[in-house]
């Protein structure tokens, strides 16, 4: 698993490397054209990669705290609480990836 996750990790390292060196190193202005600006395609792949990633990091916490929860309420039932509040901010990772990617598609510019 952990062989799995490095190697998608350092996909997606070498996906943006290779990205960031494919771009002009010169700052460039934006066309307007009838549909929008160019820079309207940016913002949905900043806002795909906003959520995409909080949801992984979502998921993982969340099967990570989750099984971990189960396995201490199974010894413990007064741990019930405490292991649901793990859970629930795991969780909150990807409420935040949904609200960055809302305020990146609803900024100006």
């Amino acid at each position: 698993m952990r062989r799995i996750l490095f190697g998608l990790f350092a996909a997606t390292c070498l996906m943006f490397l290779a990205a960031a060196l494919s771009a002009p190193a010169v700052a460039q202005t934006t066309t307007t054209t009838t549909t929008g600006t160019s820079s309207s395609g940016e913002k949905f792949l900043g806002a795909a990669i906003a959520f995409g990633l909080a949801a992984l990091g979502a998921g993982l916490g969340v099967g990570t705290s989750g099984s971990a929860a189960i396995a201490a309420v199974t010894e413990k039932a007064e741990v019930r609480t405490s292991a649901l509040i793990f859970v629930v901010l795991a969780e909150a990772i990807a409420i935040y990836g949904f609200v960055i990617a809302f305020v990146i598609l609803g900024s100006s510019g």
